[in-house]
């Protein structure tokens, strides 16, 4: 015998299930949409970064599972879905990841009204026609799992730009609506708030880069000695798009090690004095 037959069976813990990611073409996503592959689901990336998309779907040993998808194009989004629908006669996984940030700008009133719609547009509309959308075919099959991506911006202020803060802060409302509705249809809509970590979208907003980036996150963080990866974030999502979580709706499940359970300005107040 082997010494390989010892080895415990690693359960794939989305086999048979098919997935739909937006934004899935790098950062968060794509690391999603690669564990998710693993775990045995049918995967199809949806973003709009055509030559990034193609390369993860090779990734995935599928090559015609990117589909171009701008989230704020309704006609977009539901094409996206219906292709997976047409492919594989069904969705259980939706994830509403694709979003943007606008540049930061000291004081409201220097605030453009432009850029303000332009990430409520990705980051809250393009959730609610992921939703829409998911349910229209989740509905009648009684099932499914649809997941958006917010942020500890959707828990306090003053993290983040007025515009990205309030996008996170109503798709949490969102996230909570759809639950109430969809739960009579077996259908769980929840959210993931991840901390700061180092992807493509943090790295235009903020002048660090790469492993800087990481340790400067790591300065005002709760929990030490560890930083947040993009492949924690997809566990999060592995776990709310898996049958453990079946029970689990309406829920916004933060992954900040702690930050946001804590103000240290009184501590830090009284110690300083």
């Amino acid at each position: 015998m082997g010494s390989t037959s010892l080895l415990p069976t690693i359960a794939r813990r989305l086999e048979g299930k098919v997935a739909l990611i937006t934004g899935g073409a790098s950062g968060i996503g794509k690391s999603t949409a690669k564990l998710f592959h693993r775990h045995g689901a049918k995967v199809f990336i949806a973003d709009v970064q055509d030559e990034l998309g193609q390369l993860v779907s090779k990734d995935l040993a599928s090559p015609d599972s990117f589909i171009h998808c701008d989230v704020s194009d309704e006609e977009q989004v539901r094409n996206a879905i219906d292709s997976v629908v047409t492919r594989y006669g069904k969705l259980d996984i939706m994830f509403n990841n694709a979003g943007t940030i606008d540049p930061y700008k000291q004081g409201i009133i220097n605030n453009e009204k432009a850029d303000f719609e332009r990430v409520l547009n990705l980051n809250l509309t393009g959730a609610f026609l992921g939703i829409k959308h998911a349910a229209r075919v989740m509905i009648p099959a009684h099932r499914g799992s649809i997941i958006s991506t917010a942020s500890i911006a959707s828990v306090l202020g003053g993290l983040s730009t007025h515009a990205y803060t309030s996008s996170k802060h109503a798709l949490v409302g969102l996230t909570k609506n759809a639950a109430v509705e969809l739960g009579q249809f077996g259908v769980r809509v929840n959210c993931v708030s991840p901390y700061g970590l180092v992807t493509p979208l943090a790295e235009k907003f903020f002048p660090a880069k790469g492993e800087e980036l990481e340790k400067a996150m790591e300065g005002p963080a709760n929990l030490k000695g560890v930083y947040l990866k993009a492949e924690d974030i997809a566990n999060a999502a592995l776990y709310l798009g898996s049958d453990e979580s079946k029970y689990v709706s309406g829920h916004n499940l933060v992954v900040d090690g702690g930050y946001t359970i804590v103000n240290p300005m009184f501590a830090t107040h009284f110690s300083a004095s």
